[in-house]
């Protein structure tokens, strides 16, 4: 998938990983091409730019910790990360539907007939 077509994306993905369990900054890289199955790459020099700013407000929290014999950088989600989340996936849903009534116009005008 395109980098570009994440841009605006990145903290919600991230945010979204993390939500479950904490992880390393290269587990996160991993449980994104996983969960979009293989179709997101996501270079290292994205994530830890997003991981300390999404740090820095309040949204994560991390700590160090030893993984696999390694001292690595943990993160977890806060109370207000998981708040944050909750907002980014309400725009998210509110954006596709925008999207998805000017791109499938028919099947907005079918949905509507069967609601009505």
């Amino acid at each position: 998938m395109n980098a570009d077509a994440l841009r605006g994306h990145m903290d919600a993905l991230l945010l979204s990983v993390l939500e479950e369990e904490p992880l390393h900054g290269y587990a996160i890289i991993e449980a994104l091409q996983a969960r979009s199955g293989g179709s997101l790459s996501v270079p290292t020099g994205t994530v830890y730019p997003a991981l300390r700013r999404l740090e820095q407000a309040g949204y994560l929290a991390s700590e160090w910790a030893t993984v696999g014999g390694r001292r690595r950088r943990t993160y977890r989600l806060t109370s207000s990360g998981h708040r944050a989340l909750a907002g980014e996936r309400a725009a998210w849903r509110e954006f596709t539907g925008v999207i998805g009534s000017v791109l499938d116009p028919a099947g907005v005008r079918e949905r509507l007939g069967r609601e009505g």
